[in-house]
């Protein structure tokens, strides 16, 4: 089939109508899709994981209270893990739907323990000193990058269940301390590490985490400072800076380790934090920059958009720096027509659309969706952004258009009703020409997005604007789009759209106040003063003496 439309497009080229290049789209590898959604693909995930952990105890019970009965153990991991496995898939359903999440989660929770397991090994080997057995541990592992990828209710499953597996791993008299060291510092680094959007947010989240572990581990008694004011302080002193330099730095070292590695697993599981999307906001992308230059209407209009849904997704919850991003993109597909939408054409100018037909000038219009979502693909944007720009108008209507060619029908009808015009040589004015190929928007995002771009648009139009006029604005094209189905498939709730509209109209209101009027001081010699000072510059030049 590639090599059938390969000659079609250079048929059409040597008749010149076609360029001969295919149009770029955004698509994903098959194959790829479905080990994704495949359910026995995720099933045999599931079944690895909760093998692996009851091997993972078994293989570790001659060091635990499992020493007598191994086996025992390696059922109580078992029914721990498939405990886990339920709880992921009911509670989680958002985070196991993809297949690669559900590995970067598993997988997630058997490195951390893991690493818990070659930390005893090594304490009760006598390769490493006894105190690090506590504070050597990465309590934040698991915990900190869950949260840092997908979120707080990934990140608490994972404090649990590291805790809850890892007891199985460790001594039995060090079981209690264990769990609550696991527990508050896994729980730490799921407060702090929510919605990091700087780098060095993740170093004070380990930081902080090193001195939660370090304190507990004073009051559980792992560190007994009152004996480094008695006989053998040196030897006491040694063992508590020993303690502390293995908390903190095993905590940091975890955190740093996170940072640096965070653009690798974005990469592998198609994910994107917080972080990345600021990088992303720089203005000086090629694309934008040539926006800003070919298009600055576009690009204008594209800021204002963005700072709309930003403010909007920030009351709701949802990813305010991706909102951003993806404004900034949303209409970039106008670069290769700037000159055919409004807020590109200079006053003065004939609009090209005057001599076009109202079908031609909506494919024309309609056609930046796709030449955005080629530009997208051409310039490797994020999916996300490109799922945005083909979403951001859905399937609705080019109104202006469609009822200009209604219009151009009825008179037309009217000719045709004189006898002035052949029936059958009238076009036919069919809605479907007149719509965008969609999708409708799929994610809150995506939703909050179309809708700013719509609102922004008819601000503009706004004459005298005040607060009632626009809040009835916004409440009407909100309304307007859900009676034209555009949020059928967005999962945003009717309680967040009234808080989406709120937002919109304060942000507007905030853009659209009027100035005051200053005052005009009509004195003569005021005015000669000032009209004298702006001649020279500001420089008052005294008048000469008549002789």
């Amino acid at each position: 089939m590639g090599f059938l439309d390969a000659i079609k497009r250079w048929r059409l080229a040597r008749l010149g109508l076609s360029s001969g290049k295919k149009r770029r789209v955004h698509s994903q590898n098959p194959v790829i899709q479905a080990l994704e959604e495949s359910l026995w693909v995720k099933l045999g995930l599931y079944a690895f994981f909760a093998v692996s952990s009851s091997v993972l105890v078994l293989k570790a019970s001659s060091g635990t209270s499992f020493a007598d009965d191994p086996l025992k153990g390696a059922v109580f991991g078992l029914i721990i893990s498939v405990t886990a496995i339920v709880m992921f898939h009911v509670s989680l359903q958002n985070s196991c739907h993809r297949n690669s999440r559900v590995v970067l989660v598993l997988g997630g929770l058997l490195g951390h323990l893991l690493l818990v397991r070659t930390v005893m090994s090594l304490a009760e080997s006598g390769t490493i000193p006894e105190v690090f057995r506590f504070f050597a541990i990465p309590y934040a592992l698991a915990p900190m990058l869950h949260g840092v990828l997908l979120g707080r209710a990934v990140a608490s499953f994972s404090a649990v269940y590291v805790t809850l597996i890892g007891c199985l791993l460790v001594p039995q008299e060090d079981v209690p301390g264990y769990m609550i060291l696991s527990l508050v510092g896994g729980m730490t680094s799921v407060l702090l590490a929510y919605q990091v959007r700087k780098r060095l947010q993740l170093l004070q989240a380990g930081i902080a985490v090193g001195a939660v572990t370090l304190v507990l581990g004073m009051v559980l008694g792992h560190l007994n400072i009152a004996a480094c004011f008695g006989q053998d302080a040196v030897d006491h002193l040694q063992v508590l800076g020993s303690g502390s330099a293995a908390a903190f730095g095993t905590a940091v070292i975890t955190a740093l380790l996170i940072s640096g590695l965070l653009p690798l697993f974005e990469g592998m599981f198609h994910l994107t934090t917080d972080i990345s999307w600021l990088e992303l906001s720089d203005l000086n992308h090629k694309l934008l920059r040539q926006m800003q230059l070919e298009a600055p209407g576009t690009f204008h209009h594209s800021l204002v958009v963005a700072s709309l849904a930003e403010a909007a997704a920030e009351k709701i919850g949802a990813n305010a720096p991706m909102c951003r991003v993806c404004a900034y993109f949303h209409d970039v597909g106008k670069l290769k027509k700037p000159g055919y939408f409004i807020e590109n054409q200079h006053d003065g100018r004939e609009n090209p659309h005057n001599t076009l037909t109202p079908t031609m000038s909506s494919l024309i219009i309609i056609a930046h969706v796709k030449d955005g979502v080629d530009l997208a693909v051409k310039h490797k944007l994020n999916p996300r952004i490109i799922d945005v720009i083909q979403e951001h108008h859905g399937d609705s209507l080019v109104i202006y258009f469609y009822r200009r060619a209604q219009e151009q029908k009825k008179s037309e009808m009217e000719k045709v009703d004189r006898r002035q015009e052949n029936p059958e040589d009238l076009p036919q004015v069919d809605e479907k020409n007149f719509r965008y190929p969609g999708p409708r928007p799929s994610s809150r995002e995506s939703g909050i997005i179309a809708l700013a771009d719509t609102i922004e648009s008819a601000s503009r139009s706004l004459q005298k604007p005040t607060p009632g006029k626009i809040r009835t604005m916004v409440d009407e094209l909100v309304r307007t789009k859900i009676n034209d189905g555009q949020l059928d498939d967005c999962p945003l709730t009717l309680r967040e759209l009234a808080i989406v509209k709120d937002s919109f109209s304060s942000t507007l209101r905030s853009m659209l106040h009027s100035r005051i009027d200053y005052p005009k001081d009509e004195t003569p010699t005021a005015t000669k003063r000032a009209a004298n000072d702006a001649s020279h510059g500001g420089r008052v030049i005294p008048m000469p003496k008549r002789a």
